[in-house]
């Protein structure tokens, strides 16, 4: 059943897409109200979704939340990206980041739905992750992966030259540094709780393990962004640099780290 709504779910971030490419070709403010009736439909059958697969787990003898594997963090992924857009929609009004924030999480759900090497049936947990921390790690580095999403495109709109669908640049400079701030405290917090769990689960705190120096990498990255930009008051195409930089080391904390290095988190594949 879950395999089911989410298949139905990627396909609704999918016309999510073709809406937005309809409002740029006609620019008719209604299709905008589409767009986020859309939106609201397409999370909440997405937040079923993942219901339904906790449920299933429950019922195969396993019971576990869906965010043991790299399958369910690409589902679990996409829904945050979704959610931050919805918290944060009086902030977000403007289609293009709407339109590309959509096609992040249409581009999540597809990789996690049509890759050949995405495990994606339910298995039992693994040791490691048989631990209440594993709720709020994961969660808390998601929702920051998810904030740091709306950040990157924002730099991204800023260094581009699209007058007429871009929004301001003092525009984009705050949507960056806000997606930052609530970003920040929440991979800190998921370092903070990592680093309990792993204290439990493997006898250490701190192992250097690739994840976990690719995670302090990254937070460094945020953490150089905030000073700049409060202390230095760096604003603009620099502190959207800054901001590149930090997404490009999420995707290889996420992504990289996962194909390219092994070690302690290499159950996450």
């Amino acid at each position: 059943m879950n395999h089911k709504i989410l298949g139905l779910v990627t396909l609704l971030y999918l016309l999510i897409c073709v809406i937005h490419l309809l409002y740029f070709a006609v620019k008719k403010e209604k299709i905008m109200a589409v767009v986020w009736l859309t939106i609201y439909i397409t999370f909440g059958l997405h937040t079923l979704g993942l219901i339904s697969r906790w449920m299933e787990s429950y019922n195969a003898g396993i019971g576990h939340v869906p965010l043991s594997n790299f399958y369910e963090s690409l589902i679990f992924f996409a829904w945050c990206v979704s959610f931050v857009l919805i918290i944060m929609k009086k902030r977000l009004p403007y289609p293009v980041i709407t339109g590309l924030t959509s096609l992040m999480s249409l581009f999540l759900m597809g990789y996690a739905s049509l890759s050949p090497t995405v495990q994606r049936t339910i298995q039992p947990l693994v040791p490691a992750l048989q631990s209440n921390w594993l709720h709020i790690h994961v969660i808390t580095c998601f929702l920051a992966y998810a904030a740091f999403s709306v950040s990157f495109i924002a730099s991204l709109l800023y260094l581009a030259k699209w007058k007429s669908i871009v929004p301001p640049r003092e525009i984009l400079d705050e949507i960056n540094y806000r997606s930052i701030i609530v970003g920040f405290p929440m991979l800190s917090a998921g370092i903070l709780t990592g680093a309990v769990w792993a204290h439990y689960a493997w006898g250490a705190y701190w192992s250097w393990d690739p994840k976990e120096t690719w995670s302090l990498i990254t937070w460094i990255i945020y953490a150089i962004y905030l000073h700049v930009r409060l202390v230095r008051g760096w604003k603009g195409k620099k502190i959207a640099l800054v901001s590149i930089i930090g997404f490009l080391s999420v995707i290889f904390t996420y992504f990289g780290v996962n194909f390219i290095l092994s070690g302690l988190h290499s159950y996450a594949t």
